[in-house]
């Protein structure tokens, strides 16, 4: 059997056990797939995909990396595809499944090959955290805004039946609820709010012209596209019923 062949029989068997566990999940229909630039390639493709996979015992230290650049021919499989209600990302064969309904999505700025680069960390099915940094695949700029797409339009609608109802959501170190934002022994009134903002991992509200910060956290603020998309609602909703 030729190595082209081989290679061949390799990709239809990921791409079986791919769509397997996407059905296991109900992703639906996929949509796109974004391959791992192989090593060496130009900057503009990336070089390599280093994916980190932060297992739940983070919080005392243990996490588990994969990293595909390193060695020849590991990164052959990495790849991210995307579907109707979700995506998975593979490396070193392993197959991470995440839905948009579910998953916690963080932004961070990290180091790569090619400089600072901007990376989402995601929350799989299992509860392992995975990093996919800018440049690990192709077309960022595409699937970045993507996840973050899908993500917001898979969570708000939820979020804002659970708010009606009365519910209090938390953020990190904000909460919000249908009349209140607030943080620690902070809390505001919607019709208070001029504008809402995420600066540097940090909610910033602007109260009377005068600019303020809640709840810093270093980790930044999960899902702060969704956070936002809430927050930016319940202001206009409170200055329409002024």
């Amino acid at each position: 059997m030729s190595d082209g062949t081989s290679r061949d029989r390799d990709e239809e068997l990921l791409l079986a056990r791919i769509s397997a566990a996407a059905g296991r999940a109900h992703l639906g229909r996929r949509c796109a797939t974004y391959r791992a630039a192989p090593h060496g390639a130009t900057a503009r493709a990336g070089r390599g995909v280093a994916i980190r996979v932060l297992g739940r015992a983070v919080a005392q230290g243990a996490c588990r990396l994969w990293r595909a650049g390193g060695r020849t021919g590991a990164n052959a499989g990495a790849r991210l595809d995307f579907y109707e209600h979700g995506m998975t990302a593979v490396v070193d064969g392993r197959i991470h499944v995440i839905r948009y309904d579910t998953t916690l999505v963080r932004r961070r700025r990290v180091l790569s090959p090619k400089g600072i680069t901007r990376a989402h960390v995601l929350v799989d099915v299992d509860g392992e955290r995975i990093m996919l940094s800018g440049g690990d695949f192709g077309h960022p700029e595409v699937w970045g805004p993507e996840i973050r797409r899908a993500v917001t339009e898979a969570q708000v609608p939820r979020a804002l039946a659970a708010l009606a109802e009365g519910a209090r959501l938390t953020f990190g170190p904000v909460w919000i609820t249908r009349d209140e934002i607030g943080s620690r022994g902070t809390s505001l009134r919607w019709p208070q709010v001029q504008q809402v903002e995420i600066l540097n991992g940090s909610v910033a509200i602007r109260v009377a012209r005068r600019w303020q910060v809640l709840g810093s956290v270093a980790s930044g603020i999960p899902n702060p596209f969704v956070f936002h998309a809430l927050a930016e609602h319940l202001v206009g909703a409170a200055r329409n019923d002024d």
